[in-house]
């Protein structure tokens, strides 16, 4: 007989992936990773509604459906239907903050009142693009080394920190924008959550993004600070009905925009695959990172008809089964059923509109910091004191920070180029592809191995 990691006896037979605990056990292990990856999941939709025009209603909507496709995706991916899609492990999919800067680029350039469907329409498209790419992606992905996946990364959390930024001074359009009163609640909730970070320990700690904003809504109150127009609008009940925000639009630079997205998404998931493989001590072959990425696209091309945003790994609850030891993908089924109910009930997701906008700041600097310095991490395993990698990654930053120090800088081009050029993210991954192939020829390489697995992150964040 073998032990499990929660001490208790299973079958020699019974790979620690596929254990099934009991109710005591598998409700709070499971609750640990719907902590890590709520706030991560609700982060996008709360950013792209106001982006997009959305009215309070119409915000709670998309967060729920946020909720929905993050727990169902998870549900596939954990289960798995034989041989067609789901790798049958302890993973997380949901709506991804790495995409944002292409969708917000993206609802800029559209026309007035079609921001959200020319979104959902490069959305669709991606995941349909990622659904024909996945069976190949083991070949691909020689493009996309810790070299260019690393200065993604770091570009998406650099460009993002100006968002949170303009929550702290309390929201575009705030009568009392950059008052001080909205940035010191942002500064008091930033340091709650670090003082939290310093002082918590086990689930506690890695729920502590949620616990700030609480801790943050609940010291707004007695100023006033707390709107609950949202949550008095959201209903109890209510099943997402397709195209609710009306049909999707295509236009080729915004769906260009996005499949680029869509290839760092299924780098960072793949990644995330080989990382939870050698956590759980089960060979991920390239069969599973298939089916995996095909849940992606499934839950990503679904999802957008609804008001789905692109789906990918959460890494940080890579960590919770690092840190807990716990490897059941029952666990995380669970947690993937907990989502899904919460996206059911519209007024679970209106409460997170209870959140003021310096509370979220205060949150968001440390979440889309936290993107960043993964980013950094990851370019520390692309040995940079080698050949021209310095070189490669020297340019690329800089090419992507262009539009974030200069964003008027393409004001005088078409508008299909500054749709896509408009994005540091996308100008970064552009140019740092291009430079790889350059000087370290991928092209005259066998096909390389799916990059390593990325280093465990602890996890503090949503994805």
């Amino acid at each position: 007989m073998a032990t499990s990691s929660q001490g208790n006896p299973t079958p020699a037979s019974c790979h620690p992936v596929d254990e099934k605990l009991p109710a005591r056990q598998l409700v709070p292990a499971a609750l640990q990773h719907v902590g890590a990856m709520y706030a991560g999941v609700v982060a996008p939709p709360l950013i792209l509604g106001p982006a997009c025009g959305l009215d309070a209603q119409n915000q709670v909507v998309l967060i729920s459906v946020s909720l929905l496709v993050a727990g169902l995706a998870t549900l596939l991916q954990t289960l798995g239907i034989a041989r067609i899609a789901g790798n049958r492990l302890p993973f997380v999919n949901a709506s991804s903050s790495a995409g944002l800067a292409s969708l917000l680029s993206v609802a800029q350039a559209a026309e007035d009142g079609h921001e959200i469907q020319t979104v959902l329409g490069a959305v669709l498209v991606g995941g349909l693009f990622c659904l024909a790419v996945g069976p190949f992606f083991g070949r691909l992905m020689r493009f996309f080394p810790h070299l260019v996946t690393g200065v993604v990364i770091t570009l998406i959390g650099v460009s993002l920190i100006t968002v949170p930024v303009g929550w702290a001074q309390g929201g575009k359009g705030s009568p009392d924008f950059g008052s001080a009163s909205n940035l010191a609640l942002a500064l008091f909730t930033l340091v709650v959550m670090v003082v939290m970070q310093r002082v918590l320990r086990g689930f506690l700690k890695q729920i502590t993004l949620i616990l700030g904003m609480v801790v943050g809504t609940l010291a707004a109150i007695p100023f006033g600070m707390v709107d609950t127009t949202m949550f008095r609008q959201a209903s109890w009940f209510a099943l997402p009905a397709p195209m609710q925000f009306g049909p999707p639009e295509f236009h080729p630079a915004a769906i260009f925009a996005v499949c680029i997205v869509i290839l760092v998404a299924m780098t960072e998931s793949a990644a995330g695959m080989l990382a939870i493989g050698e956590i759980c001590d089960r060979e991920v072959e390239q069969k599973a990172v298939t089916r995996g990425l095909r849940v992606d696209g499934i839950a990503t091309a679904a999802g957008s008809l609804f008001g789905g945003l692109p789906t990918s790994a959460f890494a940080q609850n890579v960590g919770v089964v690092s840190l807990t030891g716990v490897r059941s993908r029952f666990v995380v089924a669970v947690a993937g059923g907990v989502m899904a109910l919460l996206g059911l009930f519209p007024a679970l997701g209106g409460i997170v509109s209870l959140v003021p906008y310096p509370v979220l700041g205060g949150a968001g600097l440390m979440l889309f910091g936290s993107i960043a310095a993964s980013g950094i991490r990851t370019l520390s395993r692309a040995h940079l004191d080698q050949g021209h990698n310095m070189f490669i990654v020297s340019v690329s930053l800089a090419a992507g920070l262009i539009p974030l120090a200069a964003p008027d800088i393409y004001q005088q081009f078409p508008e299909w180029f500054r749709t896509v050029f408009d994005t540091g993210i996308v100008v970064g991954a552009i140019v740092a592809v291009v430079l790889n192939i350059v000087f370290n020829h991928p092209l005259r390489t066998p096909a390389a191995k799916p990059v390593d697995p990325a280093p465990t992150p602890e996890p503090v964040t949503g994805g």
